[in-house]
């Protein structure tokens, strides 16, 4: 790889990881349940961009398994509590 492709992946990752703090700061401090589960979604997402990321670096299929599973047990998440707020209750009698 040549050293300008490295510096990319380098800043990407340091931005990924900048969002995702501030992100959890979100989650923390959130006013409302909604904006909880807003910061939780771009938290998952960035966190998979930043395996991706690890992935390109090193050259391993190994983190982008991880990243799809990050993926997968993000969006039914998400689905679950947004159907929480709405409803009050995941799984309807």
């Amino acid at each position: 790889m040549n050293a300008l492709f490295n510096f990319a992946l380098g800043f990407a990752q340091l931005c990924f990881v900048l969002a995702m703090s501030c992100a959890a700061i979100r989650m923390i401090h959130g006013p409302r349940a909604q904006d909880r589960v807003l910061a939780l979604d771009t938290l998952y997402i960035n966190a998979m961009l930043t395996l991706l990321m690890l992935g390109m670096r090193t050259s391993t299929t190994f983190y982008f398994d991880i990243a799809l599973l990050i993926a997968l047990f993000g969006f039914v998440g998400s689905m679950a509590l947004a159907k929480f707020l709405l409803r009050g209750e995941v799984i309807e009698p």
